[in-house]
């Protein structure tokens, strides 16, 4: 395991996600201060740029800039124009959880995840599909049966899409055609064996690695936190797990984004523990960086 120099970019937050670099900044959603902000590259005060009373996730632009920004608790994906607030589609028919990550092609086709059922309220874990909304706000049902979609990057030439499966110990990948339609499922690359099980306290002890926010580098390889695991991987193509950090003062790790001006900023968002009542009323979170020798590629 890497020993790593850490740099801490923000402090304060309650539960970061959704992290972003763009235009010289990183951008970042805080899921229970309900805001989504950007920050200056080497750290610094953040500037709040929207305020999501449904709780913000994912987040992507549209190629006229648009910021879209995931609304979980009410399933919409919202749009940013000109400081101007607007449904950019409603998802409600085609969720059984919150809506969650998502990424965006450079055509300004979202695809997006959900829970695929009530994981803070204990449900029993169930498949999730993913969704693809085109730049004109039309819904559509791209996959389906997924163990908890949750990060996703496309690939360079904008003709792959992988999704990490929390609950599935893999990332999936499907190729994507010119219409936004998605091809067949295959494993990308598989952590362990499938969990089973009717809850999540028996498929929390069956997972290997928790793919949850993730990053594409100019090898193809995929920098992903493990949302148990209190680290982040990079991960070839097949599963071969080629670098680990470990997050820092005994934290876990539940997102990561590489940026920078050269593209080789490892952005980890950490916080003590993933669960809605002990991170709500607290700001423990915090943006941390490290240095990697690879840099980032495809999208987000």
């Amino acid at each position: 395991m890497a020993d790593r120099e850490f740099r801490t970019v923000l402090e304060g937050g309650s539960y970061f996600e959704g992290p972003r670099w763009r235009d010289g900044q990183w951008w970042v959603s805080d899921f229970y201060r309900h805001t989504v902000s950007r920050v200056a590259a080497g750290g610094g005060p953040e500037t709040v740029v929207l305020e999501v009373e449904n709780q913000p996730s994912g987040l992507g632009w549209l190629p006229d800039g648009s910021l879209l920004v995931v609304s979980m608790r009410d399933h919409r994906l919202l749009r940013v124009t000109d400081g101007e607030v607007w449904t950019h589609a409603d998802l409600s028919a085609v969720c059984t959880g919150l809506l969650n990550d998502m990424v965006v092609d450079a055509s300004g086709r979202a695809f997006v995840g959900d829970f695929g059922f009530d994981l803070m309220g204990g449900g029993a874990p169930a498949p999730a599909s993913l969704k693809r909304v085109d730049p004109d706000g039309t819904v559509t049902v791209v996959a389906e049966g997924l163990r908890f979609p949750n990060g996703s990057v496309i690939t360079p030439d904008g003709a792959t899409l992988i999704v990490g499966e929390t609950w599935g110990n893999r990332f999936s990948a499907f190729a994507i055609g010119p219409d936004g339609s998605l091809g067949e499922r295959r494993v990308w690359a598989s952590l362990g064996a499938e969990p089973v099980g009717d809850s999540v306290e028996e498929l929390m002890g069956q997972v290997v690695v928790a793919p949850d926010g993730c990053t594409l580098d100019a090898d193809g390889h995929v920098w992903v936190a493990d949302g148990f695991g209190s680290r982040v991987l990079r991960i070839a193509p097949g599963g071969t797990i080629v670098e680990e950090i470990a997050a820092p003062d005994g934290m876990g790790v539940y997102a990561c984004a590489l940026g920078g001006e050269d593209g080789r900023t490892l952005l980890m968002c950490c916080a003590p523990d993933f669960y809605e009542h002990t991170r709500a009323p607290v700001r423990e979170a915090v943006l941390v960086s490290t240095q990697v020798a690879v840099p980032h590629a495809g999208l987000p």
